[in-house]
Parts: C-alpha cells; structure tokens; sequence
C-alpha cells in the first residue's frame, strides 16, 4: 500500500491533536504540513514495523519535538481550555493528548513518544498533577472493597484533588454526595450491600452536575448499546495510568463545558 493511502485517515486526527498541543488551528496545521513534507523527503520518516496510527503520529512527533519552540501556543487564537494545555509542560502535554484524547493505550503512546513505558507513566503524572492543579477538586470514592477504595485515594491525592469521602452503599453515596458536593465522583458499579453504585449516580445527578467515572468489573452491564452510556469508563483490574488519564481529561473537558455553558447563558 502507498505511503499516502496510508496516512490520509489519519489527517483529520492527527490535524486535531497537532492544534490541541500548538493551541492554535494555523499553527497545528502547518506542523502537520512539516510533516508531510518531511515525508517525501525521507519515506523513511514512517516506521512500517510499527502499527500504522502509531507510525503516523510518531513521525509527527520527531518533527514537532525538534522544533525549539515545540509546546508554545499562539495565545492570540487559543481559547481557556487550550491556554490550560499550553500551561502543562511539552513532553507530559503531549503524553496526556495521545492518551485521553486520542486514545492510544499507554503501550502505544510509549511507542509514539519512543520512551519506555516507565517514562510514559511518568509524563502522564506529570500531566494529570499539573492539570490537578488547574482544576483541583474534591473527589468521591464510591467502593466497596477496602484495598481498591486505597488505591483510588492514593491515585487521586497524588494528582492534587482532595478525597472527600469513602462510600461502600447506595445510601451512604447519596448522603455524602448531597453534603460534599464533589466535583468528581469515582463509581464502582455492585457495592458493599447488594447496591447499585449507577442507581447512586442516578440519584446524585439528579440532585447536581458532576463528572462521574465509573470503574467496574462488570463493563457489559453499562455497554448496552443503549443511550445514555457513561463517558467515563475503566475496567476492573485497572491500570493507575488508565486512572490518572481518564481523571485528568473528565475534570479537563468538564470545566471546558462548564465554560461554555455559563458563556452561552
């Protein structure tokens, strides 16, 4: 297959992600075509070894870190939110963009960045701390098994939110949900007491607006096929860069809706 018709359904996706880390659509755009042009200068560019997405956005990215000013936004075109990307460090920008918004699993974002996977896990802390630092927030843990309700806490204080609190039912949920409004609920699905941790999601957001993720090991029961389905999902046993990166974009793109509903009232 040519190198073209491999590359062109990519381009839409690869256009969003290079004017989400130049905070601009002209300058995204002209790094992409740097790209290409890169590429028929040296074909090579492109690692076929590599899967083909992979392969496309890894030659973006040896063009894009090459350039000194590599992870400068054009303040003159970025909007809040992504004058909020340009303020998280290039390398962890780009770590956070590749995995929560374009999603590559981590393995692949790796891949993309050419760091270990251990490097990886680091840029996507990095990121999720300093986006933690921007929208801060408190955080309900709603779990039932002990030692994954400690993990959870660890994982989001190591991201710069507050644990409000720790519920194992259905009741305590909606009781300390209604006295702490947390700006992001964390959700197992069967709970301590044979409840349901969506029936207290249902209630809470009944009450108030919050970004919910829910981690369960029991996905099929909310990929029905049917809407609505959660935005935020992760797998039990979960990854803690699943977590942080899932964290970081559902508390990232809330306050970007958030925005532009009050701009919009």
């Amino acid at each position: 297959m040519s190198l073209s018709a491999l590359i062109a359904p990519q381009l839409p996706f690869l256009r969003r992600y290079a004017r989400a880390l130049s905070g601009a659509q002209t300058s995204g755009d002209v790094y992409v075509a740097a790209m290409l042009e890169a590429l028929i200068e040296d074909p090579a560019l492109f690692d076929r070894d590599c899967e083909n997405r992979v392969a496309i956005y890894r030659a973006f990215s040896r063009i894009w870190n090459a350039m000194p000013i590599n992870g400068k936004a054009e303040s003159h075109e970025a909007g809040a939110a992504e004058r909020r990307l340009a303020e998280i460090t290039p390398l962890p920008r780009q770590a956070f963009l590749l995995t929560a918004v374009e999603g590559f699993t981590p393995d692949q974002a790796a891949q993309v960045l050419e760091c270990s996977p251990a490097e990886l896990s680091s840029l996507i802390e990095t990121a999720g701390r300093e986006i933690g630092e921007q929208v801060a927030t408190d955080v309900l843990i709603i779990e039932d098994e002990p030692v994954i309700a400690m993990d959870l806490e660890n994982l989001v204080q190591g991201l710069g939110h507050k644990v409000a609190g720790n519920a194992r039912t259905r009741a305590e949920a909606v009781e300390m949900a209604l006295r702490l409004r947390p700006g992001l609920v964390l959700a197992d699905i069967h709970l301590a007491d044979g409840s349901s941790g969506l029936d207290a999601v249902h209630d809470i957001l009944g009450a108030f607006s919050a970004p919910v993720i829910f981690i369960t090991a029991y996905p099929e029961s909310l990929l029905t096929g049917e809407r609505p389905e959660p935005t935020f999902l992760i797998a039990k046993p979960f990854e803690e860069d699943m977590v942080r990166a899932v964290v970081s974009q559902a508390l990232f793109f809330d306050a970007k809706a958030a925005r532009r509903a009050a701009t919009a009232a």
